[in-house]
């Protein structure tokens, strides 16, 4: 169903076509290689596994219709390299982009270098890549009134997939509420392995509840407004804080720990620890922590900041209000602290 989406929604694709697997196969770029493999086209995977302009460059002279799926961080990368600003993009087809913020001056620097070949898409792993999604034909409408409110937007419905916008009942909202987003269709998810319970939260009502809120104009477009859930998303990949908060806390030196994201021009988001040290120690070493972390997660989901405080804020339940945490960050970047 998702490689029948793509057709439907992203791109057609023709036997001479080819996809670059410039961004890792266990996220959308593997995804997206279905429907390329459906139709016989051409796998393309970087010798260096990654962005590299130059490479990227040389590999367009050779490949025809050449499509890549890209963070918005791996897009404005590219927009900004000189390789890429200097080589023929005759073959480059489409570059479909999502997985976190695309911010708006952003995407107009590559729209200007790239043209109308850029694709935005919306989904979860629930329901791969199949929620909404901003066409090229969309991109290429400048003329349109509402250009620049739709490009800040993730696009309209996909073709197999209904999506509305509910309060805290389940009760369908009018254009221009803002509520969660839920969805329904034959791509969506049948439910989480063996998890009976988190299954039934997650589809109760026969819709996928995605923890995202978002609103709709009256045009169907859909507008993400925040994420009611914790995930973190740098770079186009997603992090769990829980996932970063258990290994930290295989550290003697950490007593408890809280995982936030803090808004990044770059990669969307960056991760941020504050941990509480063990009581009458000394605040660990950040290249100790740096060392747990990488010793049980992958390397991007590590903290790139740590914060040592004396406690975390709690309700009167004893749970970690991590709003705060994320309410500091954002006072300490528009006081111009970068920490």
């Amino acid at each position: 169903m998702a490689s029948l989406s793509y057709f439907a929604d992203i791109d057609q694709v023709m036997p001479q076509d080819c996809i670059l697997h410039a961004a890792p196969l266990s996220h959308g770029s593997g995804l997206y290689g279905l429907p390329h493999v459906a139709r016989g086209a051409v796998s393309v995977v970087p010798h260096s596994g990654g962005v590299d302009g130059d490479e990227i460059a040389a590999l367009l002279s050779r490949w025809p219709g050449m499509s890549l799926f890209a963070a918005p961080t791996m897009v404005k990368r590219l927009a900004g390299d000189r390789a890429i600003a200097a080589a023929d993009l005759a073959n480059l087809k489409t570059i479909i982009y999502g997985g976190a913020p695309m911010y708006l001056a952003d995407l107009e620097d590559a729209l200007a270098l790239f043209g109308p070949r850029l694709a935005q898409i919306y989904g979860q792993g629930e329901t791969p890549m199949t929620i909404t999604a901003l066409s090229k034909a969309d991109h290429a409408d400048r003329d349109h009134p509402r250009w620049r409110d739709r490009m800040q937007s993730v696009g309209v419905a996909r073709t197999d997939a209904e999506v509305r916008v509910v309060d805290d009942d389940d009760r369908e909202l009018p254009a221009g509420e803002v509520g969660e987003i839920v969805v329904r269709g034959d791509v969506v998810m049948a439910g989480y392995w063996n998890q009976p319970d988190a299954t039934s939260e997650a589809l109760r009502g026969g819709w996928l509840h995605t923890g995202d809120l978002g609103s709709f104009d009256a045009d169907g477009y859909l507008t993400l407004r925040d994420r009611s859930k914790d995930l973190i998303i740098s770079g186009g990949m997603n992090i769990y804080p829980r996932e970063v908060e258990e290994a930290l806390l295989h550290h003697a030196g950490a007593r408890s720990v809280a995982v936030v994201g803090r808004p990044h021009p770059e990669w969307g988001e960056t991760v941020v620890a504050f941990v509480v040290p063990t009581d009458g120690a000394a605040p660990p070493q950040v290249d100790e922590l740096d060392r747990t972390c990488l010793d049980r997660i992958a390397r991007y989901k590590r903290p790139r900041d740590y914060r040592f405080v004396d406690s975390l804020p709690t309700n009167n339940y004893g749970k970690v209000v991590k709003r705060e945490l994320v309410d500091q960050l954002r006072a300490e970047a528009d006081d111009g602290d970068s920490r």
